[in-house]
């Protein structure tokens, strides 16, 4: 918005300038209309007026842990609807899968724009980590770096040592499917 602003006030200033030049005025002022019309539509776009969007409190779901939650069998929508529940408290999601998630959920591989798809999620928020390689390092990793917390029923022992913070109440967040609907054990607003 801050460009159709620019040419709409240099365009009145050249109306301003050339108005004992006939010509120059007259280009000047068609100059002015047609960045007006810019500014109007600019400003009647709501992207063009909102601020970047800036997560405030990142969230990173362990995919392949949260796939199982719901009857124990491997679902993308278990994932997508974790990931609604984070957002609708006000979190920002990202997702973290190991390399066979897509093999469980549709027995061929699954790379992260294929996952990100089928979850709704913007492809930089989804992560499948290489073949042979645990996911939970990166999850926690990913914690760390964002300053964010962890979606999982994982207590992630194996990796306190490393990751003391998994230790902390409300670092790793559990959660789960009661009467049809995920739970998570998110701490009061």
């Amino acid at each position: 918005m801050k460009v159709p602003m620019i040419l709409f006030l240099l365009s009145l200033l050249g109306v301003a300038v050339f108005w004992t030049s006939p010509d120059a005025m007259l280009l000047a002022l068609v100059s002015a209309v047609a960045s007006g019309v810019l500014l109007l539509l600019a400003w009647r776009n709501p992207k063009a007026r909102a601020k970047p969007d800036r997560p405030r409190d990142w969230v990173v779901i362990d995919g392949s842990n949260v796939m199982y939650w719901k009857d124990g069998t491997p679902q993308i929508a278990t994932v997508q609807a974790v990931a609604r529940a984070v957002e609708a408290a006000g979190l920002t999601p990202a997702v973290v899968f190991d390399a066979n998630a897509g093999y469980l959920l549709e027995d061929r591989y699954l790379h992260d724009h294929a996952l990100a798809q089928r979850l709704g999620v913007a492809e930089a928020r989804v992560l499948v980590v290489p073949k042979g390689v645990q996911a939970d390092p990166y999850i926690l990793k990913t914690a760390r770096e964002v300053g964010g917390r962890v979606v999982s029923n994982d207590r992630f022992r194996d990796w306190a040592a490393d990751y003391p913070e998994v230790g902390l109440g409300g670092h790793v967040i559990a959660g789960g499917y009661r009467d049809g609907a995920v739970w998570l054990n998110l701490p009061a607003a």
